[in-house]
């Protein structure tokens, strides 16, 4: 068997590795037409992309997960595996997605953002939870969205905001810990990636 299959039109660095075995088991990576991945970037066993996927340098995408068309996975970016992202989504620089994340549809990560699915790391042994940014969602640089968490739909969290509780659909999440506020109009409408 074949560790990956493109489709068309697939610009590939030289140093890229596509289908990395995440174990015995491991199954096909499969990267849809028009993809466009640079140097140094590793997409692990059992991931199926959709059309359009481009990333930046050394970016990781662990097994088991599904990314839809048109998605953007920027430099130093990793995704952990275990997890469902949407079409229309951009994860700029050096985002964190844990495993058990799920990432809507046009969706916007700013660059350092980090999700997170460890309520209590290294002290207590709970099931992983990451976050769900539903669609149209907006997450500004350096935010931090905390296990379990659902940030609503056209929701947009604010750049270095702690998001502890969910947010609900089209509000502004700002501050450490965030606090939810109506959303401005020149916030409001849909994402445009």
């Amino acid at each position: 068997m074949n560790l990956y299959v493109t489709g068309s039109n697939c610009e590939i660095d030289d140093d890229v590795t596509l289908g990395y075995p995440a174990g015995d088991d491991s199954q096909q990576t499969i990267v849809g037409d028009d993809a466009r991945i640079r140097s140094g970037t590793i997409v692990y066993s059992d991931v199926t992309i959709g059309d359009g996927f481009v990333t930046g340098h050394d970016a990781l995408v662990r097994e088991d997960t599904r990314i839809g068309d048109n998605v953007v996975v920027g430099t130093d970016t990793v995704i952990d595996g275990t997890t469902t992202i949407g079409s229309n989504v951009s994860l700029q620089t050096r985002v964190y997605v844990p495993t058990h994340t799920h990432i809507g549809d046009d969706v916007f990560v700013g660059p350092g953002a980090v999700l997170t699915n460890d309520p209590y790391p290294v002290r207590q042994d709970v099931e992983m939870t990451g976050p769900t940014l539903e669609d149209g969602v907006s997450v500004g640089g350096n935010a931090t969205i905390l296990p379990g968490v659902t940030v609503g739909e056209n929701a947009f969290v604010a750049a270095g905001a702690t998001v502890t509780e969910d947010v609900p659909p089209e509000t502004l999440a700002v501050g450490t810990p965030a606090e939810h506020r109506p959303l401005p109009a020149k916030l409001q409408g849909a994402n445009t990636i």
